[in-house]
């Protein structure tokens, strides 16, 4: 007998409740996590910890995979997201653009205005959400194909990510939220 199961002679209908009531508690357990973990990660940012995710280079490539985005500071936790994203086909390209971002703001340690992310998604990106400075708005996790969900979900609020390789390309993230 399976947790889900009910005993006695339970319909399908008890079990699909059964389930549903525990997926409920899940999400309500989670998003307590985010909101608790959320203020602390706020507040470590304010004390420069943090300051770029991008700042460390080729490591920062593989923070998105594996258990990384299940980080201690509660990056990993919460259940949207809202992200600007410049997209290049080519590597040459995308790297370009980091160029500019460094030269402009990460090579100093600061974070890019969104503003100014816009401007250069508008410029460099070929996804059709150049034309709005790469605004992607709020997404779940789960609708992003797997790498750019990660990498989406674990860079600090402000920050930009490393360029990294999808199934579309190449991209760079500025991460402008989360929430649940």
């Amino acid at each position: 007998m399976t947790p889900y199961q009910v005993r006695g002679s339970a319909s399908r209908r008890d079990h699909i409740t059964a389930g549903l009531s525990i997926v409920l508690l899940e999400a309500v357990i989670e998003s307590k996590v985010c909101n608790i973990m959320g203020k602390d990660s706020k507040a470590k940012e304010g004390k420069g910890k943090g300051k770029q995710a991008a700042s460390g280079g080729d490591e920062n490539a593989s923070k998105g995979k594996g258990k990384a985005g299940k980080s201690a500071d509660g990056l990993g936790t919460c259940t949207y997201v809202k992200a600007r994203h410049i997209l290049c086909e080519k590597q040459g390209k995308i790297n370009e653009a980091y160029k500019k971002l460094q030269d402009g703001w990460l090579s100093n340690g600061d974070k890019v205005p969104p503003a100014e992310f816009a401007k250069l998604a508008a410029e460099y990106s070929e996804c059709p959400s150049g034309k709005k400075g790469g605004d992607l708005g709020w997404f779940p996790r789960g609708k992003m194909a797997g790498p750019f969900q990660d990498v989406a979900f674990s860079t600090v609020i402000g920050a930009t990510s490393a360029p990294f390789k999808s199934t579309h390309g190449y991209h760079i993230i500025l991460c402008e939220g989360r929430k649940n």
